[in-house]
């Protein structure tokens, strides 16, 4: 027995409140346009914290190190690596978050309800 089967046919979405099929929605009851955006919130977000950390270790190696010139390319390998796994790393965090938090779906508005 599957999740789904408690559910009719139409669910309303947490996130924007409006009703789709229920294979249009994941467990937590999400659309999948509220996924991408959140998803797309969660790497920009991301891509923020993973190229500040990376600023924050260039200007620990340039002041703490203090590389010669043959390894130049090993630490720029460090540095782009760095920003890659902290921006991958934060976005899990970020999308953890808002999922868990669902502030949306306490501040969504439902939709109006057309007159018979």
């Amino acid at each position: 027995m599957s999740w789904r089967d408690r559910f009719g046919e139409e669910v309303t979405c947490v996130r924007c409140l409006e009703v789709r099929d229920t294979s249009d929605v994941d467990r937590l009851l999400w659309c999948r346009s509220c996924l991408l955006t959140a998803r797309r919130r969660a790497t920009r977000r991301g891509w923020v914290v993973g190229i500040s950390g990376a600023l924050l270790l260039v200007l620990w190696i340039w002041w703490a190190v203090r590389p010669t010139d043959l390894v130049w390319g090993g630490w720029a390998a460090t540095v782009v690596a760095a920003a890659w796994i902290g921006a991958r790393a934060a976005r899990e965090v970020f999308f953890g978050v808002e999922r868990v938090l669902n502030r949306r779906a306490a501040e969504a508005v439902p939709p109006a309800v057309p007159d018979a």
